[in-house]
């Protein structure tokens, strides 16, 4: 398959800036995706879809103030950086800029508590820092470090929070697991009244939310690992809800990546808790196993997203309903609408 199939004309103007007032007040089109047929609803409209026995699984990761921005030190050039990874013993996997004038041994200054220096190199921007400071390191990245919003979005944003999700708890992602920013405390309290089952898991969002795909045949991509968890009561939940035939339904890519990451690890058995490293890559002809509906935002054209989203849906089905979002001038990416696939 080529990734050019995956590509699309979005108008800047569609690309959303800022995030809406009411999280819960975007617009939601649906998609069947047996056969296509879209609906143009509102996202609290998502309620009159849950049936009882349902489970619904959001992603619970939190968005570190992951960019920061320094000063190399023997010249004093600025520097800017973006944390993906934590390696431990104060080392990060990060994205450099300017990429070129920051080599093995450049050290960058934030300020007079923190610095670090860079020990490995590798593509694309990549770096190794070491990190030198004094205090705790979480407390100075909260004062010093800045939201790594999207580069699309140009508008700062005046409260962090509008990029974390209600439930976001694990401290680790390098980017929000956007589609559950729609979701408010009471809109999952009347899902949970519903007799939806709501669970848990953990997918720190890394490198692959950033990097943009550099081959021209899809099968040839190689995903970046990215750190999950999923707890015994969150596979307890999915295989009783599996057993009397209700639907799993992920919200988010991250969500879904994570739930069939363990379909696979179980090999057709019960699913079982498990930690580690996915670099799962799902594209059209993908078997899912564990995920039946998919709540996400409309994503970046010849992505790894658009490829998953036409795993599921369909790649015909797909383009047509972005097609007809765009006509309708939906708002996309980040803080844009929202998608059901169902």
């Amino acid at each position: 398959m080529n990734v050019e199939d995956y590509d699309f004309h979005l108008p800047e103007e569609l690309i959303a800036q800022t995030p809406l007032l009411d999280r819960s007040a975007s617009r939601l089109l649906m998609v069947n995706k047996e056969n296509g047929q879209i609906q143009h609803r509102h996202f609290t409209d998502i309620l009159e879809q849950f049936q009882p026995g349902d489970t619904l699984v959001l992603n619970d990761t939190r968005v570190i103030p992951a960019r920061l921005f320094g000063v190399k030190e023997d010249t004093g050039a600025k520097a800017e950086v973006l944390l993906l990874k934590n390696l431990g013993e104060e080392r990060w996997e990060a994205l450099v800029k300017p990429g070129k004038k920051l080599k093995n041994g450049a050290v960058i200054v934030f300020s007079d508590e923190l610095k670090a220096v860079i020990e490995e190199e590798a593509d694309m921007g990549g770096r190794t820092l070491r990190f030198i400071y004094k205090g705790i390191f979480q407390e100075i990245l909260d004062r010093l470090g800045s939201m790594p919003l999207p580069p699309y979005i140009k508008e700062t944003l005046d409260d962090r929070e509008r990029y974390q999700t209600v439930y976001a708890r694990h401290e680790g992602s390098a980017a929000a697991p956007t589609a559950g920013l729609h979701f408010t405390k009471e809109l999952l309290e009347q899902i949970a009244a519903k007799g939806v089952n709501i669970a848990y898991i953990t997918l720190h969002v890394g490198l692959g939310t950033f990097r943009p795909m550099s081959v021209e045949k899809v099968e040839e991509h190689v995903m970046h690992a990215e750190y999950y968890e999923l707890s015994q009561e969150t596979a307890d939940l999915l295989n009783e809800a599996k057993a009397r035939g209700g639907r799993i339904i992920a919200v988010g890519t991250t969500s879904c990546r994570t739930l069939e990451t363990a379909g696979r690890e179980a090999a057709g058995g019960p699913l079982t808790a498990g930690s580690g490293w996915t670099d799962i890559f799902i594209y059209p002809g993908y078997p899912f196993t564990v995920v039946n509906a998919l709540i996400t935002n409309f994503h970046l054209p010849k992505s790894t997203l658009v490829m998953l989203v036409s795993a599921l849906a369909g790649r015909e089905h797909i383009l047509a309903a972005y097609e007809e979002a765009i006509r309708e001038k939906y708002r996309f990416f980040s803080f844009g609408d929202a998608m059901f696939i169902y």
